[in-house]
């Protein structure tokens, strides 16, 4: 009995851990580098129209953020219902080894 607690402690803990969310972490703190020259030539700088780096729609991230942790919570439900079958495979056998 005290091995089958274990094991679904286990189950337990692994399927929520699994199924966290990474915005539970800490945000990472870029680095800084700071740079001094000694002599800096003045070049025209072009005018820029949009800004640079990718343009992000909000529409899309939460969509895409609803969908993966819709696949990380059928991910670990299907991870625990294979630990109960494991489980209850095991019990099974024990109890058809004690018989015999």
């Amino acid at each position: 009995m005290a091995k089958l607690r274990g094991l679904v402690l286990v189950g337990v803990l692994g399927a929520v851990l699994f199924t966290a969310s990474p915005a539970l972490a800490g945000p990472a703190r870029p680095a800084t580098v700071s740079v001094t020259a000694a002599h800096v030539a003045a070049a025209p700088v072009p005018a820029q129209t949009q800004p640079p780096g990718p343009v992000l729609d909000p529409a899309q991230t939460d969509k895409a953020n609803t969908e993966k942790t819709k696949n990380k919570l059928v991910a670990g439900l299907l991870a625990v219902v294979l630990l109960g079958i494991v489980i209850w495979g095991r019990r099974i056998r024990s109890k058809k080894a004690k018989k015999s």
